[in-house]
């Protein structure tokens, strides 16, 4: 049975007891403790589904092994990285993570941590920015938005997940890049927005790939900031044909208190690589709109140093510590 508890304190007491109960006989690479999966966002949106992904083939790979799913959602993300490294450093917490959030938010400076602070061991996914707007709405495609957003500056609201989030940057790079005046509308997670942009009560939003995948028939995808147009999406026209070299999203990740030692950090990420190449995770990411990528702990100070100076550089954008 999946279990999912909510407050943070459920981590220092009964829960931690059971992560600590051995997995007897547990194959080889499996955890011998059951696992508490911390997301910083709400039910629903993309980090719960892909946890949710996680969950299942981690169970198919090592029975004994409970994923526990909890949640600490608040402030973007905030709320849990800010209290990640309070968690025990035991091999059995891990916190889901995200880039450019971890990046901007500590720049912002309106956050108690910094991105030094958190201890990445794994980035599993990438999801592809994309802009939309509800099926009702009457703008059905990108140049009626375009029309829409130049004839009305300032009316057009679209919604997003958290503030100096990949959704906040990637709807100030549009404006920007198409000389556009939106109001950006933050919800505390893709679950939380969805009702409103499907309901019209925001004219449209900056999201994720598997948000227009799962909402299919309920908005209309209007343009995708991919290399290529999605397989599943092959109507909609990418960033880079509308003369926008626009390639990005949000990625996704796990990180584990800094009292984590080297050794357990290591089992993690592999743990969480051999997931990430099992053909069933491959297949519920291809059907969701995940791109998989494979960072593990060989790869991260380059990968880290890399996407911290580009967004860094990004902040800029968001005018982000000078406000």
């Amino acid at each position: 049975m999946r279990k999912i508890a909510i407050a943070l304190g459920l981590a220092l007491a009964a829960p931690l007891a059971l992560a600590q109960t051995p997995s007897a006989g547990a194959p080889q690479g499996c955890p011998d403790k059951n696992v508490m999966y911390w997301q910083a966002f709400p039910p629903g949106g993309e980090s719960d589904l892909s946890a949710r992904h996680q969950q299942v083939v981690l169970k198919k790979k090592c029975p004994a092994v409970e994923t526990i799913i909890q949640y600490k959602a608040g402030a973007g993300g905030a709320l849990m990285w800010t209290q990640i490294n309070q968690l025990p450093g035991d091999g059995a917490n891990v916190v889901g993570i995200n880039l450019p959030h971890i990046v901007f938010q500590p720049i912002e400076g309106t956050v108690q941590y910094k991105t030094q602070d958190i201890t990445p061991v794994f980035w599993f996914h990438f999801t592809p920015d994309i802009l939309v707007v509800p099926e009702s709405s009457p703008i059905k495609n990108f140049q009626d938005f375009l029309r829409n957003a130049k004839s009305n500056p300032g009316k057009l609201n679209l919604g997003g997940s958290g503030l100096n989030s990949a959704n906040h940057a990637a709807h100030e790079r549009m404006n920007a890049a198409f000389g556009v005046k939106t109001v950006y509308v933050p919800f505390k997670g893709t679950g939380d927005m969805a009702t409103s942009v499907i309901g019209s009560q925001v004219d449209g939003a900056m999201t994720y790939v598997p948000f227009a995948i799962a909402n299919k028939g309920r908005i209309r995808p209007l343009a995708v900031a991919m290399e290529k147009r999605h397989p599943l999406m092959p109507d909609v026209p990418t960033f880079k044909e509308l003369g926008v070299d626009w390639v990005d999203g949000a990625y996704r990740g796990i990180g584990v208190p800094k009292s984590t030692p080297p050794e357990a950090r290591k089992r993690i990420s592999d743990m969480w690589m051999a997931l990430n190449s099992d053909p069933e995770m491959k297949e519920l990411a291809s059907r969701s709109g995940f791109e998989l990528v494979n960072v593990g702990l060989e790869q991260m100070d380059a990968f880290m140093a890399d996407k911290t100076k580009l967004y860094t550089e990004g902040a800029g954008r968001l005018q982000l510590g000078k406000k």
